[in-house]
């Protein structure tokens, strides 16, 4: 099969990716083999390729915003058959022994598996998974180019909407608003649940009013209009942290939603601390993808997507880390 494939780290600039062919995945015992049609880039692919996550294998084929049909199944398995479609996230595989898992918060295994990167991605023309980790897209009408985005930014931002404990008629903060916070807003809605977005984008602000926020505004310029239930801050900026508790109500919740974060200073426990619980995104758990999935598919949760060749993946990721492309999201088509 033809896969681009990561053995060195290096700038995305310097094109460390090679197109190469190589034998084709197969599947063991309860795995899937997929028929890659597309596949999103990620802001994680990009710090994989250059070297701000350590390499964990290689070569390597990145990626994990995977859409495709089953090609072929391996013995033993029963919840798919070929020609059916799926999806493949961040979650690749865990141990399915530990405590975690067996409480259904397998994204806190300690043998947690990420695709692109612990295990081959979708930058190719054929994954392998078990069947556990796939994601069923039966019954969703939507094209796999508006899929893709959902694999990763649509499950992240939903998980993180979960930590939240957000519920009907509640008032949930957006901090920052890109194609993760959409999804969260977008899913919010369906709740019912009240959003209020700050961002300093005027484009995202334009976004956030289109798709259902009750405020949309800035608060480095202007306040909140109201405390908050809960919020989500996405920007990975530590200094944030306490003016957004700020905002959230004794008995709130905060989600810190970024993999990183620069320092987090607190300056006045009583005030903006006490009383509030404070959250970190970790990872993604199938059963919540599973949900938001079902949304997606009932609401239509399309999103504006760029789409390349897949010749052109370096070039798009190069055009994704500069800021350049037209779209939220970049997505590439698999031979």
């Amino acid at each position: 099969m033809n896969a681009w494939i990561l053995e060195k780290q290096s700038n995305i600039e310097e094109r460390p990716l090679k197109l190469t062919n190589i034998p084709s995945p197969v599947p063991g015992k309860k795995e899937i083999r997929v028929k890659v049609l597309v596949c999103g880039i990620c802001r994680t692919d990009i710090h994989i390729a250059e070297g701000d996550l350590p390499l964990k294998k290689s070569p390597l084929i990145l990626g994990h915003e995977i859409v495709g049909v089953v090609e072929k199944t391996g013995e033993g398995v029963k919840s798919f058959r070929p020609g059916d479609p799926v999806g493949i996230s961040w979650l690749y595989n865990t141990c399915g022994k530990c405590e975690y898992c067996i409480k259904g918060k397998e994204n806190y295994c300690p043998d947690f598996q990420c695709t692109g990167w612990d295990a081959d991605g979708g930058f190719a023309e054929y994954i392998t998974i078990r069947e556990d980790f796939a994601l069923s897209l039966q019954g969703i009408n939507m094209e796999p180019e508006d899929l893709a985005p959902l694999m990763c930014p649509g499950i992240a931002g939903y998980c993180a909407l979960k930590l939240t404990e957000a519920e009907r008629g509640n008032k949930l903060g957006l901090f920052g608003f890109g194609p993760t916070a959409y999804y969260v807003l977008k899913a919010a809605n369906y709740l019912g649940i009240e959003v209020y977005v700050s961002t300093r984008s005027s484009s995202h602000r334009e976004e956030a009013k289109r798709n259902g926020a009750v405020w949309v505004g800035n608060v480095a310029e202007e306040n909140m209009p109201c405390p908050l239930n809960s919020a989500i801050l996405f920007p990975p900026a530590g200094a944030l942290v306490e003016p957004v508790l700020a905002y959230v109500e004794k008995g709130g919740i905060l989600v810190l939603a970024p993999v990183s974060m620069s320092l987090i200073e607190i300056e006045n426990y009583s005030e903006n601390l006490w009383g509030r619980d404070v959250r970190t995104l970790y990872n993604v758990n199938k059963a919540e993808a599973e949900e938001f999935l079902k949304i997606a598919g009932q609401t239509g949760m399309r999103m504006g997507r760029q789409v390349f060749n897949w010749e052109e993946l370096q070039d798009a990721m190069i055009q994704v880390k500069k800021g350049e492309i037209k779209e939220p999201n970049a997505v590439i088509k698999i031979l």
